[in-house]
């Protein structure tokens, strides 16, 4: 699997800060909108996932960019992986409302969010708006749009998801022990997304997704 920079994991812990808008987000500014919320711990290959059901999936998918007030990695592109704002652009269109959800990184102090900015392009193109966010903001889009398809991706034990950030062979021991006790407080939330998905192997994982994704569709066009 490819190495991941999945929403608010990449500093080796999760949102644990404040959460949501200063305005709070309607529900029902977004109930003809079809969301897909995919979440996973770090190492568990759903970027990769994320990256070939854009490609493969037969349901249009349109991935939701997320916002975060931390710089730029060098092989990061603004618009692309991250929209990248100060602090104070971040908090100024908090206030005004702009984000589905939105928290702060305690262990680093950046902001994460979806903007609703994101989500309405995906209706405009006529596609689903895909978000792969953590546990957290997850809880908070799967409350105010409960229509939202959710997936938690994990792999199939503690063990190989250990073994798969150590073959990345990028981050120290004490990162790696961060990730992985993330990884447990991630999984004690995983019963409450629709489907867990056990990522034996890449393609099997891309076909279960895909497999819900079209009975989601038929069921909601009923």
């Amino acid at each position: 699997m490819s190495s991941e920079h999945g929403r608010r994991t990449a500093d080796g812990s999760g949102a644990s800060g404040s959460s949501g808008d200063e305005r709070p987000a309607s529900g029902a500014e977004f109930h003809d909108l079809r969301f897909v919320v995919i979440s996973g711990p770090s190492g568990s290959g759903k970027t990769t996932i994320v990256e070939r059901l854009l490609t493969q999936s037969p349901v249009k998918l349109v991935k939701s960019v997320s916002a975060t007030t931390r710089s730029p990695r060098p092989h990061e592109v603004p618009g692309v992986d991250y929209h990248f704002l100060t602090p104070a652009e971040f908090q100024a269109r908090r206030e005004r409302g702009e984000f589905l959800e939105a928290a702060q990184v305690h262990s680093s102090g950046h902001w994460y969010g979806t903007l609703k900015s994101e989500v309405r392009h995906a209706r405009e193109l006529g596609g689903w708006s895909l978000l792969e966010i953590d546990v957290q903001g997850a809880r908070e889009v799967m409350r105010q749009c409960p229509q939202a398809l959710s997936f938690f991706v994990r792999t199939p034990s503690e063990a190989d998801l250990e073994r798969r950030l150590r073959s990345r062979g990028t981050e120290s021991d004490e990162v790696i022990r961060m990730r992985l006790e993330t990884a447990q407080r991630e999984l004690a939330e995983a019963t409450c997304y629709h489907h867990q998905v056990v990522n034996h192997s890449l393609e099997d994982a891309v076909r279960e997704m895909v497999g819900h994704l079209v009975q989601w569709e038929r069921s909601s066009n009923d």
